[in-house]
């Protein structure tokens, strides 16, 4: 179509409302002069062309700058610089929306008129809107703003220091990506070639190194019925490890060819390595197989010697066991240097705050970037691990609890329970807000006490979503309560919490008679204060009610929830096939009308509000129970799962772990469900949850490789053993207590209290420092489970509340929840401290 002619020209009629008139201009591809639309009658409109004469361009030129950089006087602006080109003084840009498109592009202003026809001319109140156009793919994206007074808004592209930030995040990203991707293709995975020896009795058993080390460190590892160093009490049985410097004869450098008696002479250059092993060979068949590892350090000297063929490096081992002693040796010639790797390691976690505390990236990809510079790291120390051992390093059991929960909420969701049982708790609260929030509290702290509590987050967040929609509330602080409460909850028994499950589940702390009846009382007095005092902490912190609600018109707020759910939805989708693209198509197309009518509300708060304050009897008729029929089978599911849950604490009964009951439970329901459209339910699978937790797995395992944890471990022990004797038992609680709390608020708990326990257990062993192993126990338990309401992903159940949460188009950040459960954290700490001071130290309860 040829351009018109004329100050006023209709070019086109058509048979649209408003809306549709809108999305008409959005398939408009070539650059235009500004575009009316008049709705004349009722389901018609005038889409027209309006020109800006030389003479109004005179006018608007003598008014003051900023009277002309205002967005409602777009329409001359734009006619100016395509008569004259730009000004200095550029139009103002306005941040609308995350998806307003690439910054990069040149940006076209074409203004929408939409006239009311019922109005007078003289009382005529237009609406006007400004929507942009990318001249490099021709696309428009429209969203209106209307206001009474015919005031415009202007949608542009990020200001200048948006784009240099971006352009120093995108840098930095990919010079990071450079680093480990350089030493993972530079190093091989590191394979060590296991060797059976048999050290005989009475006698040295040598064994010559096959390579020379790359540096003077050389690393023995040695896999058999080893004890721990925990328990080098119990026993005065040791296999004894030494190196030597075996001295070549100088007419031959191969070794091959002499015995031991043929060196010139034999040289001890480091001292003994004492393992402790068991004291009889029945006792040595009945231990596990563990693995023990040493670096011995033989110097830059011996090491000399040994690289320029004057020698070798000979190992020596001898027992004093009344029997012959198996072992696996493995000889590693380039050991890593812990210390060095323990800076790595802080640096690596470090990062990974940053790129969350500050929303650089999705925390998802935060933890990917993570564990792979992480891993790139150990590749840069001749530490590369295996496929296998890495894929060893994820917790599948959590991952498998996790999938499978989701697929049982996502089914349970169809049948409306969730609205259900918000309606209900609104009816039986009468509408108040705190004692609905502290009863919700309550009980998912008592579910997490008995189930884990990533299964009972996962079964409540949906409820207190929707109650909080109901209740006009912003669902943000009352999850946060919510899971915090879920995390005390889980201390309370040996099943709920991960920390606890590996704590009671140690042999020597049951021997120790550390069960779940004793682990629950010791448990329940210090649980019982904690919620107390969490409870005046949050009402201090949230003590005006409007903290609980949206800053924004509920209207407003539901709007911009929707938006970021279509967004997801529409996100989801590739462009892959025909069927795909168009789906997406139509979900964008829904997003920018959500997008113009928040304008409207936004601009003028003339579109009336829905509002949630019906009658109870409303709420009713709005939320009832969509299907009794599947909410019958997921009751019978949900009876199965919970059942074995419960049965998990007692293994004779039923062997299933955590993860398999999930499992099987969501299967048995797609089984009676009987389910065609699998695909609908596995889209509602927190995908990025899961890889979070996959990712932050293998992170924290590679931060324990490089030395991090064990090195927070040896500081605690170092502090514990330089007080004196008297003071010890109250140091020894406060240390761990506080450690493995403020530790466990930013590392994963799981291996922390791994660690810790090896740390409890061994000064509890230690016959100089003779103190008792409970207290040490209870300190650790309160201290990993309570430390993890530190930050958002201080533990699992927070990582998976904010992922249902975003799901449902409600996203809290790492420094929101930050000044939420930190501050409860240690309030909850101190709370824990007094009470093991007064019941173990002043009054020695155990």
């Amino acid at each position: 179509m040829s351009k018109p002619k004329g100050k006023n020209v209709v070019f086109k009629i058509l048979k649209l409302n408003e809306e549709e008139a809108a999305d008409e201009l959005e398939r408009l591809n070539q650059p235009r002069p500004p575009v009316t639309v008049q709705t004349i009658r009722p389901n018609y409109s005038i889409i027209s062309l309006s020109q800006v004469t030389e003479a109004s361009l005179e006018i608007w030129r003598t008014l003051p700058a900023a009277i002309r950089q205002d967005p409602s006087l777009a329409s001359f602006r734009q006619e100016h610089e395509r008569l004259h080109g730009p000004d200095e003084d550029p139009l103002p840009n306005e941040d609308v929306s995350a998806d307003d498109g690439d910054d990069s592009h040149s940006k076209e202003f074409i203004t929408i008129k939409v006239t009311n026809p019922d109005t007078s001319a003289d009382d005529d109140k237009t609406t006007v809107a400004v929507a942009e156009q990318s001249e490099k793919n021709g696309q428009n994206i429209t969203t209106d703003g209307e206001g009474d007074d015919g005031n415009e808004t202007t949608m542009g592209g990020h200001h200048e220091h948006g784009k240099l930030f971006g352009y120093i995040k995108v840098g930095t990203l990919l010079v990071v990506w450079l680093i480990f991707t350089g030493f993972l293709m530079s190093k091989h995975e590191k394979e060590l070639t296991p060797r059976q020896l048999s050290v005989p009795e009475g006698a040295y058993r040598t064994y010559i190194l096959p390579e020379p080390s790359l540096g003077p460190r050389i690393g023995i590892n040695l896999k058999g019925a080893f004890l721990s160093d925990q328990q080098h009490n119990n026993t005065s049985t040791y296999l004894s490890v030494s190196l030597q410097l075996l001295y070549l004869p100088s007419n031959n450098s191969n070794m091959s060819f002499f015995p031991d008696h043929d060196a010139k002479y034999t040289e001890n250059i480091t001292n003994v390595w004492q393992v402790p092993i068991p004291n009889t060979l029945q006792a040595i068949d009945e231990s596990d197989e563990i693995t023990r590892k040493y670096v011995f350090d033989i110097g830059p000297v011996n090491h000399q010697k040994v690289t320029s063929g004057k020698a070798v490096v000979r190992m020596r081992m001898s027992t004093n066991l009344e029997a012959d002693f198996p072992t696996k040796f493995t000889y590693d010639p380039t050991p890593m240097d812990t210390e060095t790797g323990v800076i790595y390691a802080a640096i690596v976690l470090l990062g990974l705050y940053v790129l969350i505390i500050w929303e650089i990236v999705h925390r998802t990809f935060a933890a990917i970037i993570a564990s792979t510079l992480a891993i790139g790291v150990l590749a840069a120390m001749n530490e590369r691990p295996s496929m296998p051992k890495l894929i060893s390093w994820i917790d599948v059991e959590t991952l498998l609890l996790l999938f499978g929960m989701m697929i049982l909420v996502a089914i349970l969701s169809e049948t409306g329970i969730f609205d259900y049982l918000a309606v209900y708790a609104y009816q039986v609260t009468n509408g108040k807000v705190w004692p609905l929030i502290n009863c919700l509290c309550i009980f998912t702290a008592i579910m997490s006490s008995f189930l884990d509590n990533v299964t009972t987050v996962l079964l409540m967040t949906p409820v207190t979503i929707r109650l909080c929609e109901v209740m006009e509330l912003n669902p943000v602080p009352v999850l946060m309560s919510m899971v915090i409460y879920s995390n005390v909850g889980g201390t309370l028994t040996p099943v709920g919490d991960p920390p606890n499950v590996i704590i009671a589940s140690n042999s020597h702390i049951a021997k120790n008679g550390v069960n779940f009846a004793t682990f629950t009382l010791h448990m329940a007095i210090p649980i019982f204060f904690v919620m107390i005092t969490t409870y005046f902490q949050l009402r201090m912190k949230f003590k005006n009610i409007n903290d609980l609600r949206f800053s924004e018109p509920q209207d407003v707020q539901e709007i911009r929830h929707e938006i970021a759910v279509w967004q997801r939805a529409a996100a989801s989708l590739s462009s892959y096939s025909k069927d795909e693209d168009l789906v997406r198509e139509t979900l964008l197309k829904k997003v920018n009308r959500l997008s113009r009518t928040l304008k409207k509300k936004l601009v003028t708060g003339s579109v009336p509000a829905e509002s949630y304050k019906a009658t109870l009897e409303e709420m009713k008729r709005k939320y009832p129970i969509r299907s009794k029929t599947l909410l019958v089978k997921s009751a019978i599911t949900l009876a199965f799962v919970i059942t074995f849950f419960f049965l998990h604490s007692a293994p004779d009964i039923q062997k299933l772990s955590l993860g398999w009951t999930a499992l099987l439970g969501a299967l048995l329901l797609l089984i009676l469900a009987d389910r065609e459209d699998i695909e609908s339910v596995i889209s509602r699978v927190e995908w990025s949850t899961l890889l979070f937790f996959a990712a932050l797995f293998i992170l924290m395992e590679a931060l324990s490789e490089l030395g991090l944890i064990d090195w927070i471990g040896k500081q605690t022990e170092n502090v514990i053993l330089s007080v004196s004797e008297e003071s010890r038992l109250a140091v020894a609680i406060l240390i761990i207590l506080w450690v493995s709390a403020f530790a466990s608020a930013f590392v994963d708990n799981i291996p922390l209290t791994t660690m810790m326990v090896k740390i409890a257990i061994g000064l509890a062993e230690n016959e100089a420092l003779d103190l008792p192993l409970q207290p040490l126990v209870w300190a650790l338990a309160l201290g990993a489970c309570l430390g993890g309401n530190g930050t958002l992903i201080g533990a699992s159940a927070n990582v998976v509340c904010a992922g249902v949460a975003e799901q449902h188009g409600y996203r809290f950040t790492f420094i929101e929840y930050f000044k939420v459960g930190f501050p409860v954290m240690v309030g909850s700490v101190i709370v824990s401290t007094i009470y093991l001071m007064f019941a173990h130290v002043v009054f020695t309860w155990h």
